[in-house]
């Protein structure tokens, strides 16, 4: 036991490279299994160059983007004695990771995805085995790299900024060093933003452009090989919703873990680590999450052909929240003195002051429990509003039948229904774990629900990979039971892909109120006031830039789409035999159409999340920016939920006319009025759930971490040496008394030269 507590700092890093060491098992094995005939094969490269010409043109760009960004970092990081110009290396780091981490699971999902068509030849348990361990190795890849590179960077910086100077635990020397390891978040979260909406541009002008004039016009299966854009649609499910949703889930995963480390540092701990527990405390809790998540993949598996996937995909996240739960007690009650603690911002003359709280080791996890369940109710609901059979997805189906208006109309009643129970329990949260440990247990809530990431990621990424394994089926002309058995991991895989979102955007919410309280104590103001105009005036301000932000995102598909509509037409017009299969369309040109569009759409969005909170920070001062965060993270998490859930809907609404639905007694299946509604609404839904929904969550973090990293430089704590000149001014009045005698009566008013 006294190995472990002189040697913990280093555990942690090490439980990250066995994680990227299990990857690596799972990636090998996925590789080895048997890849289909040579035309599937032949698909499977397009879709593999398809996807890895975008990451290339989009890491040009990001290059650029990361280079400029690390000078300004450097330079700013001397302006301030809590910083430094090391905070660009951290920067760098955090940048190169996170792309690595999305090229991982992109790299592997276009592996995965032929192997689980040829698989599904087979049985459906295969196909399972096969989408689910390709999913899991971004999974575990992801929290690998996010526990190994917070990690590592963490033992340096404690090392140079707090060992090396004889610095306090709880002074300027570990707030210097989680300020320098905050650039590594912030390297991150700039490029999953990027990521996140140039894969979602991508994805979804290929996919409304093959549904569009494929399905609708030309009467033609989504994936039919004869439509120009199926290639660069299936593209987009690896860039968008596995390479975006990796870059994702890293950044979300970092930024948990850093806001904890930065308001531990405030927090008195008399324990066995020199006062760091509560800063070690969220690294230790997501390694140990990293490793029980890989426990519960094992539990990930079917038998026979009527068994459940969702089934056999619940038991292992179940499993996975379970196993952190029981852990996390033991490690609590380890790490953690016996007594009461304190956030030192809260301490005034030796007492706490009023409505401050003081905690336990039981407290802190009460905390992480409220998290994890926070995190399993938000997934529940929002599978109850997307998933196929439930009661919102049937009123959908049902009001297909009188049109395409009506389909819209009650898409968006149920994503703006959807957001009402998910912000209660959210709410509910916040509340619970605030009681228990204040702002540190809200968190280390959110820690606590992000440590299953690695298990919550592996379920998002099957999806993708199934619907790409279906698009394959389709395009080679496989046996109908083989798009069966895709189609059924596919109609999951649309469920865990609204779930995945669900989570995360749940995540964001308590990871930016975390960011939000380290951003408080960091600027030297305790409060944010909204009964002054300015602050009230930032408030308001935020809370627009989720929709303009929206808009955006969602104008850059539309015009993406248009011009793949355009394409997809001029081929079908122009090159004779597509659709009796005597010639082959040019998907190269759609590919081509839905990159160039991403990379050129990305860049406003980007520069929103990033520019507003500097110019805000700097024009107006901490106070108005801490009002423009919490208009932001209340309407962008509003938003996100409301987009994601209707997109997911519309989607499973489309997708069960495909087995066959009963409106009013009557059956109606593809090709039927009510179907062609229901595509309509799918394609209004494809940018909401794919692109401006799941944005969202990592707008508001990257706002706070701009925000958090520009702190010291607005801090009302900084000395600014003002001197104000004021000249004396000399008033004479004269006045005259009856006798004529007069008198002087002089005032002079004058006013101490001020110093600021």
């Amino acid at each position: 036991m006294e190995f472990l507590q002189n040697n913990l700092i280093y555990l942690i890093p090490a439980m990250g490279v066995f994680g990227i060491l299990i990857m690596a098992i799972k990636s090998a094995w996925v590789t080895k299994q048997d890849a289909g005939d040579e035309n599937m094969q032949r698909l499977s490269g397009y879709i593999a160059d398809g996807a890895m010409a975008f990451l290339k043109a989009e890491w040009k760009v990001l290059g650029y983007f990361s280079a400029i960004a690390a000078i300004l970092l450097a330079y700013s990081g001397t302006l301030v004695e809590t910083s430094s110009w090391v905070i660009a290396i951290s920067f760098l780091i955090g940048a190169f990771t996170s792309a690595l981490a999305g090229y991982i699971g992109m790299n592997i999902a276009t592996k995965a995805n032929v192997r689980t068509t040829q698989a599904a030849r087979t049985s459906l348990a295969k196909a399972l085995q096969v989408s689910f361990t390709g999913g899991s190795v971004m999974g575990i890849g992801v929290a690998g790299l996010a526990v190994l590179g917070l990690g590592s960077l963490f033992i340096v910086f404690y090392n140079m900024y707090v060992i090396n100077t004889g610095g306090s635990v709880n002074g300027k020397e570990m707030e210097k060093a989680l300020e320098v390891l905050a650039g590594f978040s912030l390297g991150a979260e700039s490029i999953a933003l990027f990521a996140r909406v140039g894969g979602g541009i991508y994805t979804k002008a290929a996919d409304v452009g093959a549904d569009l004039v494929g399905k609708v016009e030309a009467g033609i299966p989504e994936d039919d090989v004869r439509n120009p854009a199926t290639i660069a649609d299936n593209v987009g499910d690896n860039v968008g919703d596995v390479a975006g949703m990796g870059a994702d889930l890293f950044g979300s995963y970092v930024a948990t873990i850093l806001a904890t480390m930065i308001l531990g540092r405030e927090i008195v701990s008399i324990d066995n680590f020199g006062g760091i527990a509560p800063i070690l405390l969220p690294m230790l809790i997501a390694g140990l999450g990293l490793i029980l998540s890989i426990v519960a993949t094992a539990f990930v598996r079917i038998s026979k052909e009527t068994d459940s996937v969702q089934n056999a995909l619940n038991m292992g996240n179940w499993s996975s929240i379970i196993l952190t739960a029981i852990v996390s007690f033991f490690a609590v009650k380890w790490m953690l003195p016996t007594g009461e603690m304190y956030m030192s911002r809260d301490m005034v003359g030796g007492v706490l002051r009023d409505g401050a709280i003081a905690f336990t080791s039981m407290d802190v996890f009460y905390s992480i429990v409220v998290g994890l369940v926070v995190g399993t109710l938000m997934s529940l609901i929002t599978e109850y509003y997307t998933a196929m059979g439930q009661r919102p997805v049937l009123s959908i189906i049902k009001q297909s039948s009188t049109g395409h208006a009506t389909n819209i109309i009650s898409g968006l009643a149920v994503g703006m229904e959807s957001t009402v129970a998910p912000i209660l329990v959210l709410a509910a949260g916040i509340y619970g774990s605030f009681y228990f440990a204040g702002f540190y247990g809200v968190a280390i809530a959110a820690a606590g629900m992000m440590a299953t990431t690695a298990m919550q990621l592996s379920i998002d990424a099957f999806g993708p990979i199934a619907d790409n394994a279906g698009g394959i089926a389709e395009m080679s002309g496989l046996p109908p039971e083989v798009r069966d058995r895709t189609d059924n991991l596919d109609a999951v895989g649309n469920t865990t892909a609204a779930t995945g979102k669900g989570f995360a955007i749940a995540s964001a919410a308590l990871t930016s109120l975390a960011l939000f309280a380290a951003f408080v104590g960091v600027s030297g103001i305790d409060r944010i006031d909204i009964y002054k105009a300015d602050v009230l005036a930032g408030l308001f301000v935020g809370g627009m830039i989720p929709f303009i932000f929206s808009a955006l995102c969602i104008s850059a598909v539309g015009r993406a789409a248009m011009d793949m509509v355009n394409e997809v037409r001029r081929q079908f017009r122009e090159i004779p035999g597509i659709m009796e299969y005597e010639a082959k369309p040019e998907y190269e040109k759609c590919v081509a159409i839905s990159t160039k569009a991403s990379i050129r759409e990305m860049m406003l969005p980007g520069a929103i999340a990033l520019i507003v909170p500097i110019i805000i920070g700097f024009s107006f001062g901490p106070e108005v920016l801490g009002g423009l965060l919490a208009g932001v993270t209340v309407s962008g998490v509003l938003m996100g939920m409301f987009q994601s859930n209707a997109g997911g809907a519309w989607d499973n609404a489309k997708k069960s006319f495909e087995k066959g639905v009963e409106i009013d007694g009557e059956m109606y299946y593809k090709k039927s009025e009510p179907h062609k509604a229901s595509v309509t609404g799918d394609t209004v839904g494809d940018p909401f759930k794919d692109t401006s929904g799941p944005s969202m969550n990592i707008l508001i973090k990257l706002m706070s971490i701009v925000s958090l990293i520009i702190a010291p430089h607005i801090s009302e704590g900084v000395s600014h040496k003002v001197t104000v000149e004021v000249k004396k001014e000399i008033k004479v009045i004269k006045t005259e008394d009856q006798a004529g005698n007069t008198s002087i009566d002089t005032i002079v008013n004058t006013t101490d030269t001020i110093k600021r």
